[in-house]
Parts: C-alpha cells; structure tokens; sequence
C-alpha cells in the first residue's frame, strides 16, 4: 500500500438512496474537497457545498461536506466525506470526477481500515472486530463483534505479553549475568517458573471455551436428520417459515443439504435439511447420505425426527447432542406420543409443538454459544495462543533441555501472543483480513 495516494470509495451500499457518502482518505484530502466544493469546511462541521467537475465546471451535486483532519480520524489521515444525493448517476459521476484528480484512486476492500492498522490507530484483533461487526445478523453476534472492537481481547493479550516479556527480561538477565556474585540463579529461576507457569495456566483456561466465539460468529449448527418421509424438509419450512425445501411423498426427493438461517433469542442458528438416512444403490442418493452422516459428525446438535411409524434413525456414532423429535403428531393418539417420554411431539401441518422445539434448540445453542463474552473469536487467535501455550509448556517442564533455551521458548511465546494484535509477522494476515472487507471500509 502507498500511503502517498490518497484513497476514495463509497461507504454506503450501492442501489438507490437518499443519502450516498464517498469516503476519502490520504494526504489530498483536503485539496480534493477544495477542489469539488470551493473551499474548506469547518473540521467536523457538516457543510453545503456545489460539488463541481474541476475539468469543465459542469455541477455535479448540491451535497453536504465534511473535513476531518488527521491524526485523529479513523485512518489516521486527512479525511473527507461526500454526503451525496443517493441517485447511482450522481454517485457514479462523482467517483469518476475523483478518479481524474492527481494522487487519487479507488480503494480496495478494506484498504481505510488497512491504513488505521498501519497507523496505529486499532490493532489487528480489534479491525477483525470491524469486519464481524458489519457482517453481524444477530444480537450475539452484534454484542460480540462491539466487545472486541473495544478491545477485550487486545487488552488481556496486552496484559499477558507484558508479563511474559518480563519473564524474558529476568530469563536474559540471569543468563547475562549468571557470573556476577550478586545474582541469585536459583531464586531467579524459581521466581521465573512461577510466574511462567500462572501465565500458561491463565491463557490455557482461555482456550478451554468451547470455541464459543469462533461457533458463534458462524452461528450453531442443528442438523436435521432421519429416514426418507420422516419430515425433515416440512419441518425445515415450518420452523423458517418459508417454503425453503421441496417436500413430496417420494422418497430420496431431498439429495443434498438444505440450510437456512434462523435468529433465535439474538443468537445465529444454522438449520440444516439432509437427505434420509435409508440404504440405497442409487449413487446420487448414496452420495447425498454420506454427506448427511458428514453434517451429523459436524453438527452443535442432531435433530433426529421419528415418523409415526417409531422407526428412530439410525445416526451411527457420534459425540453431538441428540434430540429426538416425533414428526406428524397430528396422525398420532395422545397414548401413541406418550410411549417415548424423551421425545418431543410436533406437528408441521397444525404447528403443535414446534414453539417447544425452537425452545429447546435455543437453550441448546444459548448452552452453546454463550452470550458473546468470548474472549477468542477467530481461528488466528486460537491458534496463536496454543502457540504460546506449547512454549511455555516446554519452559515450565524443562522438555527444552538447556537453560539457555529458556529464554528462546520465552521469546517464541511473547511473539506468539503479538501475532494476535498484529505486533509482528502480520502481511500475509493483513492480506487474508482485508479482502474480505467492504469497499469503502
């Protein structure tokens, strides 16, 4: 990235609006608005401005301005912003007119929050939390992404790095010093294994959350499974309330997976139609039942949907809670239900029971996923800190031999924990990260 150019793109959705803003962002900031709106507003002050093209004069939009001068902004640059009329041809005249100016181009995605890493105004973890809090869809997800972007998990990584460094400064100065008379190896290294061992265990109990904050920004997983004509595909209707998968009285309609999301109590669910469970000799349908038995050994939680006939699929092995649910209540006597005490009833075409089924899925993904305290939300951080914990593993129980490594399983874990806000080793991470971002953001 040249942080000589200065970059410029639309942060509002695309399509017809009311209000379209441009976000522009680098060392031409201001001479950009001098240039479209006359002069300079006031910074931080929304003002009206003719925008013009500087190349024929032509107006190009009555909008209001804006002017944000750096370091305090969100890149840490010189910053302007457009509020447009929301038409697509003023917007589209207007980014062209911009492309046309000297040191001007478009931004990639994620290219403004790029710069505010660069410039140190967030961390790595909290311009993740920028990318989750615009791809939030529920409550949880909301709460979580605004948790971190506040900095819960770069403050306590902070906290850690601070003392592990220490740990590495008293490891060096016993090594540097291990000569002088009036160093006392033996406390210090008492003292040093101590502390070594308190900041292992602490990140440990970290990492043994049940990978909350990872499930929860991908939402629960709850599989729907069962024998063909069992109703699986009814069921997924009735719970999304739409007609979402094809149902017919012919076996083996459902091939592949069918997956709908659902908000439950603010909390992202993942509900997943497969193909029933049955022995066949017809491939596509073998293959769509290997893939069903694929999404049971993935899933947070197994549906697995009992016909009137009692016959109760057969799931195979596997780990993952099991709730089993009569399909067709309406077919079935009253005593008929009541025979299977561990069952729930339901009934898609009269809707009996299935306020008490999507009762029972939320408490499973509320045990689940929690409430969005997780401190570790992405694979990068969990990985990172299992890094970490395997080096001082190696201090803490001598398995690194010398004394002198020591220090270099110290330092491997202060670098470990600074790949999680992005102190070291992090363009290939910026590069991933940031692809995924909106343009304009």
């Amino acid at each position: 990235m040249n942080a000589t150019e200065t970059l410029f793109a639309p942060a509002s959705g695309f399509g017809r609006a009311a209000v379209a803003v441009i976000r522009i962002s680098g060392p031409a900031a201001r001479d950009v608005l001098v240039t479209l709106g006359g002069r300079l507003p006031a910074p931080r002050r929304l003002s009206l401005r003719r925008l013009c093209d500087p190349s024929d004069g032509a107006e190009l939009d009555r909008a209001l301005v804006a002017w944000f001068p750096g370091p305090d902004t969100y890149t840490g640059e010189d910053m302007g912003e457009l509020h447009l009329h929301g038409g697509a041809a003023v917007r589209m005249r207007v980014l062209a007119t911009l492309a046309r100016l000297p040191g001007c181009r478009p931004a990639e995605p994620g290219a403004f929050t790029r710069r505010a890493v660069l410039n140190g105004r967030m961390d790595l973890a909290e311009a993740e939390a920028v990318a989750d809090l615009i791809d939030a869809e529920t409550e949880g997800q909301r709460r979580q992404a605004l948790r971190q972007l506040d900095g819960a998990l770069s403050r306590q990584v902070a906290a850690w790095r601070a003392e592990a460094i220490d740990c590495l400064a008293a490891a060096e100065a016993a090594l540097d010093f291990a000569d002088e008379g009036d160093v006392d190896d033996a406390g210090l290294d008492a003292a040093l294994f101590d502390r070594a061992a308190r900041l292992r265990e602490a990140i440990a109990a970290t990492l043994h959350d049940g990978q909350r904050g990872e499930r929860l920004r991908e939402g629960f997983t709850v599989v729907l499974a069962g024998a063909p004509n069992s109703g699986k595909s009814t069921l997924l209707n009735a719970l999304s309330r739409r007609d979402v998968a094809i149902v017919s009285d012919s076996p083996g309609t459902t091939r592949d997976a069918i997956e709908v999301r659902l908000d439950l109590g603010g909390l992202p669910v993942l509900l997943v139609d497969t193909a029933g469970l049955r022995e066949t000799a017809e491939p596509i349908e073998a293959e769509g039942i290997a893939r069903t038995r694929a999404r049971i050994d993935t899933a947070d939680l197994v549906i697995a949907l009992v016909p009137p006939d009692g016959t109760v699929p057969e799931l195979g092995p596997t780990r993952n809670p099991i709730l089993r649910v009569h399909t067709k209540a309406d077919l079935l006597a009253g005593s008929e239900i009541a025979q299977g005490i561990d069952f729930l009833a339901v009934s898609a075409r009269t809707g009996e029971g299935l306020a008490t089924l999507l009762d029972a899925i939320q408490a499973a993904t509320e045990s689940g996923l929690g409430t969005g305290d997780a401190l570790i939300t992405r694979a990068r951080h969990r990985a990172a800190l299992e890094a970490c914990v395997t080096h001082l593993d190696r201090l803490v129980t001598g398995a690194g031999g010398l004394p002198e490594l020591a220090a270099e399983d110290l330092r491997l874990a202060v670098r470990a924990l600074g790949e999680v806000a992005g102190h070291v080793g992090v363009e290939d991470v910026l590069d991933r990260l940031f692809s995924g971002f909106c343009i304009g953001k």
